[in-house]
């Protein structure tokens, strides 16, 4: 690709430099360097145990079982961590912070690796940012359908509403670091809805005749969901985001960034995986993409955990789009449909969180790191460049198959 010379030398940067930073910032109109650690663990968490954990028992479980299921999440857990360290540590590299993914990737590998990780950043940020929207639509549908038993709301109505407040909540909240409070009321939403929907799930399980915990299809579609599963583990614990999120910590940026690595995978992940086995326990091979759909239970309890779980997206949402307005607020100057979600996991997944958290983490480090590295070091970094690079093909024929096949039997005006 470009060469040294010509990579970042033509590119035009400002020094934001509140703290006498030794290293080159580039321009921006967000804060940068002023969280603690704490807080950027707490946007991490936010963003693992958000809605989207209420329907991984049906998306990850169901298709993969009870072996498969546990072992996957933990492995995946495990090399998520990895390859987000390896980002973290390249975070001041070569004299410079690197605050966006895409000044990272064209800094390693030059102008068209910018842009090219730029558009695959994009791609996964509006794809999670519409799975949000979609997941409080549902959530305030879920509502309705306790109160109301007609179909004069549909689904893509509520989604309408839900999109409408995320917007007005966005103007509200000028960038990342300016969540601070909301990211305690996140916390307190998240652990509502997880907690019912674990209670309930308990409740209901232990009422419940045996379970029957069988993977069902034929050989090819349990093939193809299987797959799909595998994207949905990766999509479950990553962000695509992590140069951003870090950008906001406080000095030692890379030090505290692995504090607040370690609390998202060691403690806040642990509700990920309660509501995930004990929704999965509970109603095994019939668990529903959505978990407080399946469970029953008193109608102010299941209103309360759906009401938080769209508010909660509502927060989610805006930690995912802070890119977006990043950029968008640094170079204007702005102050401050899709029902088959597990299909629409496992394709985010695919195209965009195996290329950006496993294939470029370690290629990057390889490329940055390779004079210091030894031949094993080497060689395993490659081995997970091809590795995932496979995995991320096959995930992604596998997603369009599974979208194809569920779009036979949907509409645009389809409803919960």
């Amino acid at each position: 690709m470009d060469g040294d010379g010509d990579r970042e030398d033509s590119w035009p940067r400002k020094v934001h430099d509140e703290e006498q930073l030794a290293v080159e910032i580039p321009e921006t109109a967000h804060q940068i360097s002023s969280d603690s650690w704490f807080q950027v663990g707490f946007v991490l968490t936010t963003g693992v145990n958000s809605a989207y954990v209420l329907g991984y028992s049906g998306t990850i479980m169901v298709p993969l079982g009870w072996a498969v299921g546990v072992v996957g999440l933990i492995i995946a857990a495990a090399i998520s961590l990895y390859a987000n360290s390896l980002v973290a540590k390249l975070h001041e590299f070569g004299g410079k912070r690197h605050i966006r993914y895409r000044d990272l990737a064209g800094y390693i590998y030059g102008k068209k690796a910018y842009s090219i990780t730029w558009g695959l950043q994009y791609v996964n940020l509006f794809m999670i940012n519409t799975g949000y929207i979609i997941l409080a639509g549902q959530a305030l549908k879920a509502v309705y359908v306790l109160f109301r038993d007609d179909d004069a709301m549909k689904l893509p109505y509520f989604i309408a509403i839900a999109g409408f407040v995320c917007a007005l909540f966005a103007i509200s909240i000028p960038h990342l670091s300016a969540l601070r409070i909301w990211l305690a009321v996140s916390t307190f939403l998240s652990l509502m809805y997880i907690i019912i929907a674990i209670v309930l799930s308990i409740r209901d399980g232990c009422r419940a005749p045996p379970r029957d915990y069988s993977i069902t299809g034929t050989s090819a579609s349990k093939i193809f969901t299987s797959i799909g599963a595998g994207a949905s583990l990766v999509f479950a614990f990553n962000t695509g985001m992590l140069p951003e999120i870090q950008a906001t910590i406080r000095r030692p940026v890379v030090s505290n960034m692995m504090k607040a690595l370690y609390f998202q995978f060691i403690i806040g992940s642990l509700p990920l995986f309660a509501v995930t086995w004990i929704g999965y326990w509970a109603y095994g091979n019939s668990t529903t993409s959505y978990l407080l759909s399946s469970v029953s239970g008193p109608v102010w309890v299941k209103t309360m955990a759906n009401i938080a779980a769209f508010l909660q997206s509502v927060i989610a949402l805006h930690i995912f789009a802070s890119p977006m307005y990043e950029y968008l607020d640094t170079k204007f100057g702005i102050k401050a449909l899709l029902p088959f979600l597990g299909d629409f996991e496992s394709l985010t997944g695919a195209i965009s969180t195996f290329p950006l958290t496993f294939v470029l983490a370690n290629h990057m480090y390889l490329r940055a790191k390779k004079n210091k590295l030894t031949n094993l070091q080497i060689q395993w970094h490659w081995l997970n460049v091809c590795f995932f690079s496979c995995m991320s093909i096959a995930a992604t024929v596998a997603a369009l198959r599974l979208i194809a096949v569920d779009s036979k039997t949907y509409h645009v005006f389809a409803d919960l």
